[in-house]
């Protein structure tokens, strides 16, 4: 990739001051002493237990101390909420009782700022309903020619020597996003961008969080002022000169209900924000269904077969037909549960409230696990089985609302899900009309698990020609 020039500087605005409903409490010992938990070791806490295996170290807190528990981690307390009630509560919030901007500004607010994700109530929805139109039919079905040209143009050159997917699709949506989000073609100026986003991504979750020389923070840092710049150039050329039908572009002109445009730097936050989350959650999750594909040839099968019969084995996929591509989005969805690309979800309680025979109080830093209550039994029998059934429409209404959140729910459910859906839905017909996917005889990647999970060794997978 190119390297990054030193960017000009910009006109962007600081973060905003606190909004009124944060709070600034600081947790102590005594306000959770009767919540049941513990703080593992000194400094560093249930840190890197919790790093190595999450999903063990849920278990055992919860067969420990039950549902509602404390651990010490990064630096302080956080109350688990676990299950589909704990679930609804906070994804739903129906009394307003939690921030996502509180709890997820620790990690991403240095690089991402008022994204979707990290704000609240009028603000969040009044931005959301404006950049919403992005997603309504012209444009989704503009996405969709672009994602089949895009694929198609990939994937021919897939075929036949073992391949590591995940740093393959990883630079196709990269590539894609160049061209559906921002509408620019592939090339230097899309590596560019593509490079900075990557640095961002990065150091979003590096251990070092002050951005001095050399570190991932510093070139986190660098390319989001590359990418400032760029964005804020760009949506006043895109208003001066009119939009087009790509996401930035729908961004760039999009109005709020009294008729006024968001402000640049705002629009400017909101494309840095949702490249970032689309692009490391699709490419989790396209690797995740890949892999179970492989080792599930019978329902590779079964998906081909449900394909070709709406292609006519062309592989290309027309925006109407995508809804009838059931089975397909089943297998996507049982991926989605087994492993979810956003394992938790933070928040802070702004004000003190029960739950499970608990009072957390006002100011706690709230968790909730859809890594584990996407395998919690009693919603999810034989849990590590693949099953697409599980998502046929019966099975869906006999469960918990909130047993399967991988997109989360509520206000804050994710805004670009339908694209998501699309875009695995057409990668699936591109890929399943030319290949089988196979992968070794008793093959298991391991799985870094957090941030965002992938495999260690980038997914072995051989594409043959059929």
């Amino acid at each position: 990739m190119a390297t990054l020039a030193e960017p000009a500087l910009s006109a962007h605005a600081p973060a905003e001051a606190a909004p009124r409903h944060w709070r600034e409490d600081v947790l102590t010992d005594a306000d959770i002493a009767h919540i049941p938990g513990e703080a593992g070791l000194p400094v560093v806490g249930n840190t890197f237990r919790m790093l190595a295996d999450p999903h063990a170290f849920t278990r055992r807190m919860v067969e420990t101390y039950g549902r509602v528990y404390k651990s010490k981690a990064f630096g302080g307390w956080n109350i688990a909420m676990v299950g589909p009630d704990a679930n609804e509560l906070v994804l739903f919030d129906r009394e307003k009782l939690f921030s996502s901007e509180q709890g997820w500004g620790p990690i991403l607010d240095r690089l991402f700022p008022r994204g979707l994700m990290l704000m609240d109530f009028d603000h969040h929805r009044a931005d959301r309903r404006a950049l919403s139109i992005a997603f309504k039919p012209g444009p989704m079905r503009h996405y969709a020619g672009s994602l089949n040209r895009g694929i198609a143009q990939a994937v021919k050159g897939w075929g036949g020597a073992p391949m590591q997917f995940y740093p393959a699709i990883k630079q196709l949506t990269l590539d894609l996003a160049a061209d559906s989000f921002i509408g620019i073609p592939w090339g230097p100026e899309a590596d560019r961008i593509n490079e900075a986003f990557v640095y961002m991504v990065q150091a979003s979750v590096a251990p070092i969080r002050t951005p001095l020389p050399f570190t991932l923070m510093r070139k986190g840092v660098k390319g989001r002022e590359f990418l400032v710049d760029y964005f804020t150039r760009e949506t006043r050329r895109r208003r001066a000169e009119g939009g087009g039908q790509d996401m930035f572009s729908q961004f760039a002109t999009a109005t709020r209900e009294d008729g006024s445009m968001l402000p640049v730097d705002e629009v400017v936050d909101h494309m840095n924000f949702l490249m970032m989350a689309a692009h490391d959650t699709i490419t989790s999750s396209a690797t995740t269904l890949v892999w179970l594909l492989a080792k599930h040839p019978e329902w590779q099968e079964r998906l081909r077969a449900e394909i070709t019969a709406i292609t006519g084995g062309s592989g290309d996929i027309g925006y109407d037909d995508l809804g009838r591509l059931e089975l397909t989005e089943m297998a996507f969805k049982e991926a989605l549960r087994m492993i979810p690309p956003v394992p938790s979800t933070p928040r802070r309680a702004l004000r003190e409230f029960e739950f499970g025979g608990y009072r957390i109080p006002a100011g706690a830093p709230v968790g909730i696990n859809a890594q584990f209550v996407h395998r919690m039994e009693e919603y999810w029998p034989d849990p590590a089985r693949f099953d697409p059934m599980r998502f046929t429409p019966e099975a869906v209404k006999d469960r918990h609302k909130y047993a399967w959140i991988p997109f989360g729910g509520g206000a804050h459910m994710c805004l670009g899900l339908h694209f998501a859906y699309m875009q695995v839905k057409v990668l699936m017909a591109q890929l399943l009309t030319r290949y089988e996917i196979a992968i070794e005889h008793g093959y298991e990647p391991q799985w870094q698990p957090w941030p965002i999970p992938r495999p260690k060794d980038g997914l072995r997978v051989t594409f043959k020609p059929l």
